[in-house]
């Protein structure tokens, strides 16, 4: 018969360490398959990113959707798929247009803070010209926006939902969701060719970190 102090010390050992994974691939010896091994740390990941998710925005989801603001508008049917994918197009734009200037990206949290620079004193003919076509299509956008009735409050509205990404927004009063609407129709009815921009399509660089208008990826943007 085990004494007390036997019977502590039993429990104490049972305790130490991870519980055996009782499903896992191993080998001959008992260790695990490195395969199995890292698509489990991949579920894990992903589940705990889903998670946070589902308890910050109250979606269970896997869509990418869900990571943005814009996204999660229309995942709510507060705004339509032709509206946010013109939301979509003005943020690629206006990223597209950060980047090529060398300006610092608005908000701190889109941006890596020891890659912000410029470009060369004397910069090549092709990319004066890809950022005379940057520039020039950011603000044909804004005076599109400023065009609109009641344009200040419009252009705001689109440009701290789409670009700045301002989650609060989400609950946005009526009146205020109708100047993003109105915002985001006026974009709609652009060329479709005037506003994407190739592979820089929003799906490509929302998230939380725009490492210099090319994003970089992660499994759940939360």
């Amino acid at each position: 018969m085990l004494t007390k102090a036997q019977k502590l010390r039993a429990r104490r050992k049972a305790q130490l360490g991870r519980p055996r994974k009782v499903d896992a691939e191993r080998f001959a010896c008992g260790k695990i398959k490195p395969k199995w091994s890292q698509q489990d740390s991949e579920k894990e990941a992903t589940a705990v990113a889903l998670a946070a998710r589902k308890r910050m925005h109250g979606l269970d989801t896997r869509s990418a959707l869900a990571g943005y603001t814009l996204g999660r508008l229309f995942l709510d049917g507060r705004i339509s798929e032709q509206q946010r994918d013109a939301g979509d197009d003005y943020a690629a734009a206006m990223v597209r247009y950060y980047h090529l200037t060398g300006i610092p990206f608005p908000s701190v949290r889109a941006q890596q803070i020891g890659h912000v620079r410029g470009h060369a004193g004397e910069p090549s003919e092709d990319r004066a010209l890809k950022v005379k076509k940057a520039a020039d299509r950011m603000m044909r956008l804004e005076g599109l926006l400023l065009g609109c009735e009641e344009g200040r409050q419009v252009k705001a509205t689109v440009f701290n939902v789409c670009v700045m990404d301002y989650e609060g927004l989400r609950m946005m009063p009526e009146a205020q969701l109708e100047w993003l609407k109105r915002g985001l129709n006026v974009l709609e009815r652009q060329p479709f060719d005037e506003l994407r921009i190739g592979i820089l399509s929003f799906a490509a660089v929302r998230g939380r970190a725009f490492a210099a208008a090319r994003p970089q990826t992660a499994p759940i943007l939360i």
